[in-house]
Order: structure tokens, then sequence, then C-alpha cells
């Protein structure tokens, strides 16, 4: 693949989008949802292509299910364009405006980045939400998939490019490509992180190494979409049986996802009380690694296989597994607890369960992550949760965007200035 040649068909494209109506942008992803519908079959057998050499690389089970796609995730799929159509319009929104004394009148409003590139790891789902959330705020979006996924993403581009030639003279097909990914072959990945004044913006979605390796050789802006170290804090007051309910769904509901928890902190009050009942509810479908003082705990634990049962080491502090494995700590109180947090987390999201108020407050104002909760599970974190229709991903960094990143994630801003004949 030719990159400098995409990334002119690209800037081309979003010029071109940049001035279209909501309404024709709006008809053309209608026409890539119905597209998607039709040619379901198509994807799920491309996919099934990548499921078996993912198995026969030694895949564990908790990625490939983020490699699947099933008649459910598209049903997903498509739902999230639909939501993302009826998302209002950001480009051209009027975020402020005033008139100085000279007379100028001054108004900033919203416009497209323009170039997008996203690196991306597995999940195939990504490369609808990327490009849908791309075209609906007027930008031109290059996907860098996972040799991985390769087979789904491209049969899912090959989808949307024609549904987007169906639709002329609207439709835009050259606003979105993907590259030609082969194994262990990154060359491409230098080029984009490289492509000074030919790309926007570019956002790595995956492991640590991914993200670690944009964030050190990009020479044109990044927003970090940062991994998922996120932590579970129960307090001396939590109603222990929705503690429970919220540890369980965090963790185990679908381990391989960032928002998932990679670590559980409890209160040395109800230490005792919660990791007992936890171990019960949990049946030996996670493995714990244990601090000294949980350890002891969850070693009395009747149900508990001892081969599930681990001490902790300072590696497992601040690990993401992304798997059915999980740290455990005893803290003495919630101010113990709030700075191994900041310590050890990715700035991801962060939940306490508790029925003391001041300790909710306390929770929210200092933890450092985009995303704090209390009383509910960190699965939440998530675009169609938040009522964005989907997500790009999850910025974990404070400038331009932090937390689910939606629709206006995608702009900057501008001014326009009107004067009559001002100098100065």
């Amino acid at each position: 693949m030719e990159l400098e040649a995409v990334y002119k068909s690209l800037r081309f494209a979003s010029e071109k989008i940049a001035l279209q109506s909501a309404s024709l942008k709006n008809q053309a992803l209608a026409f890539v949802a119905d597209a998607l519908d039709k040619n379901r079959s198509y994807i799920i057998e491309a996919n099934k292509t990548d499921i078996e050499k993912g198995r026969k690389n030694g895949m564990s089970e908790s990625l490939i299910d983020r490699l699947i796609l099933d008649d459910k995730r598209i049903d997903s799929i498509i739902a999230s364009v639909i939501d993302i159509i009826a998302q209002t319009d950001p480009i051209g929104e009027e975020i402020s405006g005033w008139k100085t004394p000279n007379g100028l009148n001054i108004r900033q409003v919203r416009v497209p980045l323009g170039v997008v590139a996203i690196i991306y790891e597995s999940r195939p789902n990504v490369t609808v939400d990327a490009f849908a959330l791309a075209y609906k705020s007027g930008n031109g979006i290059l996907l860098r998939g996972s040799a991985s996924a390769y087979n789904s993403n491209k049969a899912i581009v090959k989808i949307i490019k024609n549904a987007l030639k169906d639709c002329s003279p609207y439709g835009e097909p050259d606003a979105i490509e993907l590259v030609e990914v082969k194994d262990h072959d990154h060359s491409d990945v230098d080029k984009i992180l490289t492509a000074v004044g030919k790309i926007d913006v570019v956002l790595p979605r995956g492991g640590k190494k991914l993200i670690q390796n944009v964030v050190s050789n990009a020479r044109i802006p990044v927003i970090e979409t940062g991994s998922g170290v996120c932590h579970l804090y129960i307090d001396h007051s939590a109603d222990l049986e929705k503690a429970v309910k919220i540890a369980e769904n965090a963790k185990i509901q679908r381990p391989s996802v960032c928002n998932a928890i990679e670590c559980i902190l409890v209160h040395k009050a109800v230490a005792e009380a919660f990791l007992t009942k936890m171990a019960e509810a949990f049946n030996n479908r996670v493995k714990l690694h244990a601090d000294e003082k949980a350890y002891e705990i969850l070693a009395k634990a009747k149900n508990l296989k001892k081969e599930n049962l681990f001490q902790a080491t300072q590696e497992d502090f601040g690990n993401e597994y992304l798997d059915y494995e999980c740290c455990v700590k005893v803290v003495q109180d919630i101010e113990e607890a709030i700075q191994y947090i900041n310590t050890h987390n990715t700035k991801h999201s962060e939940s306490i369960i508790t029925q003391s108020l001041q300790n909710a407050k306390t929770f929210q104002k200092q933890i450092d992550a985009s995303c704090v909760y209390v009383n509910a599970s960190t699965r939440f974190t998530d675009g169609g949760e938040f009522g964005f229709g989907a997500e790009l991903g999850i910025s974990t960094q404070k400038l331009h965007a932090r937390g689910p990143m939606g629709i206006k994630a995608l702009t900057t801003t501008k001014y326009l200035i009107d004067g009559d004949g001002q100098i100065r």
C-alpha cells in the first residue's frame, strides 16, 4: 500500500465531508448500517478465519473473546451506527461568541480535526465505531488494525466503502482506508507516526506496549487512550452483598476489556467477611494474587481451590491481566487505598463501594482517573453506556479529551471574526 497516496485521498475526502450537512452524512451512515446488516454472513465467515488463526497461534480464550463477531455483536455494531446517526452534529456548533470594544464580532465554532489515524488491537467492532464517529464529525480515518483481526477488518471496510459508493454522490468512500497488515511487520506504523502534515492526530488503542510505542515515537499529535489497570475499593461501610455483585461483574463479565478491574482493595475491618463472600461468588473462576493479609484470609475459604490462590509479588501490583486473574490487597483505610490507586493505576476507571457520603466525596475528589465511580461497576466506562453511541477509545490523558471519546472529541475549534474595516 502506498501510504502517501492514501494520505492525499483521505485529506481530499475529509475536506468534502466537512462541508456536508448532517442530513447527508446521516444518509451515508444509514447506507452503511444497512450494508453491514445484509452482509453479516460475509463478516462472520471472515472473522472465523481470524479466530482459527488466533487459536492456532495460542491466543488465550479471553483475547479470542475480544476478536469474536457473531450475530449478537453485529447487531450491537449496527445499533451503534444508528445511535451515532441520532447524535447532534457538532460541526459548526457555536461554543461562544462576543463583541470586542472596537466592534469585532468573534465566534468560536467546532470544526473537524481533519485526518485521524487509529492504531488498535483485535476488537474488529472498533473498525465500525471509529469510522462512524469520524464520518459524522467530518473526518477522514486511517485504520491500522492488528494482524490477528485483519480478515475481519478487511471485510468490514470493504462493505463500508461499497456502501458509500452506492449512496453517491454524497457518500465518500475515500474517507476510510485500512492499512494492509502483515504478521510481525510494523514498518507501516513507523510511517504513520511520522506523517507530519498528512495526519492530524493518531490514537493508540490496545495494550501497554502498543501505547508506549506510539507515545514514544510519534512526531504527530497523539491522543493517548490508556490501558486499563482499574481498581475496586471496598470501604469499611460497604454493603457487602452489593460489593460482591459489583466485584463479580467488574472482573468476570468480560475480563479482556480495558474497563474490567485488575485489583480489589478491601478495608481491614471488612476484609474477612468480604473476601470469604467474594471467594464463594467467584467460584474458582478467577486466579487470585493476594497480599499477605488477603492470602491469610483466602487460604481459609472452604470453596477456593489452592491452585487458584497465589501470594502476590510486586509485579502483580499495577499489572493488567486481561484475563481471569486479579490481585487482592487489604488496606488500613481509605487514605491508603487512594494512595495505592494513584500510584498503580493508568488513569482509566476506579470505583469505591461505600455507604459513607464523606468517603464517596473524598474518593471522587482525590482519585486521579478519567472516570471515578461510587457504588457501581467500572464496566460502564464506555461510549455507548455514556450515551455517545460509540467511542473511539478511553482517553486517559488530560489535554483535549478525557474519558470515553465520542463525536465531539474528534473536533477542534476555530475563531471566526467579522469586522467592518477595523485596523490595529
